[in-house]
């Protein structure tokens, strides 16, 4: 069995998709797609940069899911025999595999996440936080230290690896004290809010009113395995509420690749920039394979090994 699986906030780099872009007509396509429908060229901030404008929200969700869906169509082009039984995508990549899954439109998802990207800046100028990964702490003790700082474990990623997400100041105190109880590494990530928190409350509302209008399908052939709940969408509405859900819930990666391994997935293909869903798969799992799908060089690759 095979899982598609998309990569979320925080994997863009300046450069990303561009070998697609110039190697791949299916990839250029997307890009070109994205282009005349944002009405701005999200393909040259991509590959130019400046990184800072990357960086911030409402750019790089729409940039990530971008180069991922145009990434999925280049390994589809030259792997067409490799279908998918699964696909799953951490936060923003849910997007990106409900696209994939052939769930949502390309179209609809490009207009979704925009509308998502910004809701969720708007919110977090109005309510300031940050999201720091916690490396190398048992989850009870990071659980207990939520509890006294007063924040929430936003994505429980693989074993040794947590995010939480607060307000800066309550960050800040569960820094120290996770610093006493001595965590390998704390690490504060490059986004904007404190995203998947109760801070995301209004997000969430905002975001369940614009989820009303969107045309979702439920596959027939593909489970699409949600973040809320660690199980595929067994409904339109399940999606159309998950979606919501998920800004201000707990993202369960974990507890979703293992979901897909106890059905038997051998294969998994992270489809999209970086390789961090390839480093939290090994720590889920030594065993497992997976292939990131982030240059033409990586399709040809499987191409010829199968």
């Amino acid at each position: 069995m095979v899982a598609y699986i998309f990569p979320g906030q925080g994997a863009q780099y300046v450069g990303m998709g561009k070998d697609f872009y110039d190697n791949s007509s299916a990839a250029r396509k997307v890009f070109n797609k994205a282009d005349a429908l944002l009405g701005f060229a999200i393909s040259k901030l991509c590959f130019e940069g400046p990184q800072d404008l990357l960086a911030r929200t409402d750019k790089a969700q729409l940039a990530i899911l971008v180069t991922s869906v145009a990434s999925l169509e280049a390994f589809r082009q030259k792997n067409s025999d490799i279908k998918a039984d699964f696909t799953a995508g951490l936060s923003l990549g849910e997007y990106s595999a409900l696209v994939a899954a052939g769930a949502l439109s390309f179209e609809d998802s490009l207009n979704l996440v925009k509308k998502r990207a910004g809701i969720m800046r708007g919110v977090s100028e109005k309510n300031p936080g940050k999201m720091l990964a916690v490396i190398g702490l048992d989850a009870a003790i990071i659980d207990k230290l939520c509890g006294e700082a007063g924040i929430e474990v936003a994505n429980r990623n693989c074993p040794g690896q947590l995010v939480v997400t607060g307000r800066k100041e309550d960050i800040d105190k569960f820094y120290a004290l996770a610093s006493k109880e001595g965590a390998k590494r704390l690490i504060e990530l490059e986004v904007s809010g404190a995203f998947h928190s109760r801070l995301m409350e209004e997000a969430r509302l905002r975001l369940a009113e614009e989820l009303k209008d969107i045309h979702f399908k439920l596959p027939s052939t593909i489970s699409v395995v949600s973040n809320v709940t660690a199980r595929p969408f067994s409904s339109t509405d399940e999606i159309r509420n998950n979606l919501a859900l998920q800004v201000r819930s707990s993202v369960l990666w974990e507890d979703s690749m293992r979901y897909m391994l106890s059905f038997g997935v051998k294969s998994f293909f992270e489809i999209g920039p970086g390789k961090v869903l390839k480093g939290l798969a090994r720590k889920i799992d030594s065993g497992l394979q997976v292939v990131s799908i982030e240059k033409m060089e990586d399709i040809n690759l499987v191409a010829g090994n199968h």
